[in-house]
């Protein structure tokens, strides 16, 4: 009997993976948005852990707060961090480095209270319009909404995540606000609130990447390996987030207490596989002018900037 326990342990030590589970801290901007829950969905299904990572998720109002602890190294990975806001830093000699893409073109929308008269865009002159943090993404969606249809009257306003914005939108704190699916369709749909702008209608999305994953640049040096099993667990996720099993929005469901019927709207009708591809930064020869035009930068970045700044795919 003592010879059959034996025999036991040593076949289930010599079973056990060769390496122990490292460590990978995350700051993530927005909670609940379908792109920004492929760490949390991969988690539930045990991809991650199958890449011999442990994942800590932290959640943030945007991606101002999001890129802070990359730069101070209290994280190691920044998830839905602004392109331009991204650039804005290197440029600042931050030691931010893109690892991926996490999104290109958006979901997200601006909308008003269905009984302010803000119908569309050129009601919003004299308003204020909101945006999450600086340096994000809808800031500079919320620039670029000024400067091409012509509100110069209008004041841009961080409000933070989607549920701070609606709470300022309906308190009157703020006239126009901003949300990415699922955070408001249950309002639309009951009538409070109306859609007056895509992000898509400014020509800064349209193709455009316009959220990262960073990292910072001691992190890259030392836990390259870590960083490249991470990026392919985050690859084999969105495949299990795009396929046919009805877990990924059981489970997507629950995280944002929701019936699975409007976490399949959100997936089909608002985020298309291609706008979660990771492994393509798009659209640099005109984010990069735009950037210095919103003021971002002072100065396109040169090619030996762009290629230290942004490896993605990222290669060992």
């Amino acid at each position: 009997m003592k010879r059959l326990i034996l025999s036991a342990a040593l076949a289930t030590l010599i079973a056990a993976p060769a390496f122990a589970q490292d460590t990978v801290k995350l700051a993530i901007g927005q909670r609940g948005n379908w792109d920004t829950a492929v760490p949390h969905l991969g988690v539930k299904a045990g991809i991650f852990k199958k890449h011999g990572l442990d994942l800590e998720l932290t959640y943030t109002s945007g991606s101002g707060e999001t890129l802070q602890p990359v730069i101070s190294n209290s994280v190691d990975v920044g998830l839905a961090v602004g392109t331009m806001g991204a650039i804005s830093a290197y440029a600042k000699g931050a030691p931010v480095r893109i690892i991926g893409a996490e999104a290109t073109g958006a979901a997200d929308y601006w909308y008003a209270k269905a009984d302010s008269g803000i119908k569309s865009l050129k009601d919003v002159n004299n308003k204020t319009i909101a945006f999450s943090t600086k340096g994000s993404s809808t800031n500079s969606v919320v620039l670029a909404f000024i400067k091409e249809f012509g509100l110069t009257s209008a004041t841009p306003q961080s409000t933070g995540n989607p549920p701070s914005t609606l709470t300022a939108v309906m308190t009157g704190q703020v006239d126009v606000g901003w949300a990415a699916p699922p955070f408001g369709l249950k309002e639309m749909d009951e009538g409070k609130i109306v859609l007056i702008a895509r992000a898509t209608d400014a020509s800064i999305v349209k193709g455009q990447t316009i959220r990262t994953i960073v990292t910072n640049a001691d992190t890259l040096a030392k836990r390259k390996d870590v960083l490249l099993r991470f990026m392919q667990a985050y690859r084999e996720t969105i495949d299990y987030m795009y396929s046919d099993n009805p877990q990924v929005l059981k489970d997507y469901a629950e995280f944002n207490n929701m019936p699975e019927a409007m976490a399949k709207r959100v997936r089909d009708d608002f985020f298309p596989r291609a706008i979660i591809d990771p492994d393509a930064i798009k659209g640099l020869d005109t984010l990069l002018p735009e950037a210095v035009s919103l003021k971002f930068i002072n100065e396109p970045l040169t090619e030996k900037q762009l290629a230290e700044l942004i490896q993605v795919p990222l290669k060992k």
